[in-house]
């Protein structure tokens, strides 16, 4: 069988001045001094990104810059995404950082959009300061996408388990509602949605987020491999997209859960590339 492209939908890249600075960006951003400072944390730049994906032999990444609350941040780190994205063409694919509640969100994605960017993401709700649950703060971001037709990828993570920087208190009732209020919207729910994926089993649910997808970021250090048994049980495998959430984590990391599971060789190649092609339309 002939192995389709494979693809890392959730790669972060961080501009070399922000790297080397990052304490002063720090005090201005308090959701990226809490994960800056995390002794985990890591760093990448696009040239990082090029040499692991050589590595993992993967062929493509979708990479972004951190989504600070402001605006001017988040216009700094997505220059610098328009650059690496021109000189990396064939390799990678990028997407817009933007603050939805800051003046010039708008504007911004135009700009970016127009520079090549194809999506919106990683946004994160409780670190920008939005709600995301309510309409008249996410119309201008779901609009621009919808009108686009560009996917967003948001920031959702399991309300149980182990404590670690940057887990929220949004339910996932705010998360279902947010889809309810942008049902055009292609988004994918990073980490596997938090889990809410589980709840397709219910008709209602299953219809409502039917543009929904999910992606596979930092499973090493949530699931064991019976995630992918259950995606498989669920029916989900043409929803799930490969996230690394690299510099956090390698593509091979991940690779052995998946060999260890139930998936086929076809649910593997949906999972690991003809997904993220199909939405990115490569």
């Amino acid at each position: 069988m002939k192995m389709k492209m494979k693809i890392d939908f959730h790669v972060h890249v961080t501009p070399p001045e922000i790297i080397k600075n990052w304490r002063k960006y720090a005090k201005k951003e308090k959701y990226f001094a809490l994960l800056s400072k995390n002794p985990h944390n890591k760093y990448a730049v696009a040239e990082d990104v090029i040499a692991v994906l050589d590595e993992s032999r993967f062929d493509r990444a979708v990479i972004f810059g951190f989504a600070f609350k402001d605006q001017g941040l988040c216009r700094f780190v997505n220059d610098y995404v328009i650059e690496k994205v021109r000189r990396f063409p064939g390799k990678l694919t990028g997407f817009i950082s933007v603050s939805p509640n800051e003046k010039g969100a708008e504007k911004e994605i135009e700009r970016c959009y127009a520079a090549g960017l194809k999506g919106i993401g990683e946004l994160y709700p409780d670190g920008q300061g939005f709600n995301i649950d309510d309409k008249k703060e996410t119309h201008v971001l779901t609009g621009a996408c919808i009108e686009r037709n560009i996917p967003l990828i948001l920031h959702v993570n399991e309300p149980v388990g182990h404590y670690y920087a940057g887990k929220n208190n949004i339910p996932l009732k705010k998360i279902e509602q947010f889809v309810i209020n942008s049902q055009n919207l292609k988004m994918i729910l990073a980490h596997f949605g938090g889990g809410i994926l589980f709840y397709e089993t219910m008709k209602e649910i299953k219809e409502k987020f039917r543009n929904v997808y999910y992606d596979t970021s930092a499973t090493p250090f949530l699931y064991d491999s019976r995630i992918y048994n259950a995606v498989k049980a669920l029916g989900l495998c043409e929803k799930i997209l490969f996230g690394s959430d690299f510099p956090l984590l390698p593509q091979l990391r991940y690779l052995p859960a998946m060999e260890e599971s139930a998936l086929s060789a076809v649910e593997k190649q949906l999972i690991l590339g003809a997904n993220a092609e199909k939405l990115l339309k490569c």
